[in-house]
């Protein structure tokens, strides 16, 4: 999707879908939400850090010297970044995200969670077969005979590299535990 010309907000509409270029957040909202959430950051880890020790101690620093330090540098970034997006109100009107875009993302990120919980109960080797087996039928509109071909080859090959050849310990399944790993 190209940008839209110069001068045109995304509020306008210009998608044919009647809104898909419509802006689900603007990037000052946006700056505001991730300003808050690092500062929150920051607050946990200064206290945990300060928590351990911040102080200097006769053989060096305490473990949480560094870190401490570092989270009120990351508290510091994050107070200007907040002051400047709440004093910024052209930000308001440029978008952050589209619809269009976000449905993007949403393709991708999606799956990748569900890879990420399946692998708890499936093990690695077979959500990595319905990962790469749903990206290429779904997202990459490649067959379905294909995809399943090529994610089990991946499977199998991911398998006898990770798993016999250097015997690397990786998340397993029923699957695996049916065939003696």
């Amino acid at each position: 999707m190209s940008p839209p010309h110069e001068g045109a907000t995304p509020q306008e509409g210009t998608g044919a879908a009647g809104g898909e270029d419509r802006a689900v957040m603007s990037r000052r909202s946006a700056d505001i939400a991730v300003s808050i959430a690092l500062l929150g950051l920051a607050a946990l880890l200064g206290w945990d850090n300060w928590r351990t020790g911040i102080s200097w101690a006769s053989d060096g620093p305490r473990p949480g010297y560094f870190p401490f330090y570092l989270s009120v540098i990351l508290a510091a970034a994050s107070l200007y970044g907040l002051v400047k997006a709440l004093l910024e109100h052209a930000a308001a009107r440029d978008a952050f995200v589209t619809r269009a875009q976000l449905g993007r993302v949403m393709q991708v990120f999606v799956p990748t969670l569900l890879f990420c919980l399946l692998t708890q109960w499936l093990g690695i080797y077979v959500a990595s077969f319905l990962l790469v087996a749903g990206f290429m039928w779904r997202v990459g509109r490649i067959a379905l005979w294909k995809s399943l071909l090529t994610s089990f080859i991946f499977a199998l090959s991911m398998f006898i590299t990770f798993q016999i050849v250097f015997d690397v310990i990786m998340p397993k399944g029923p699957l695996e535990a049916l065939l003696g790993y």
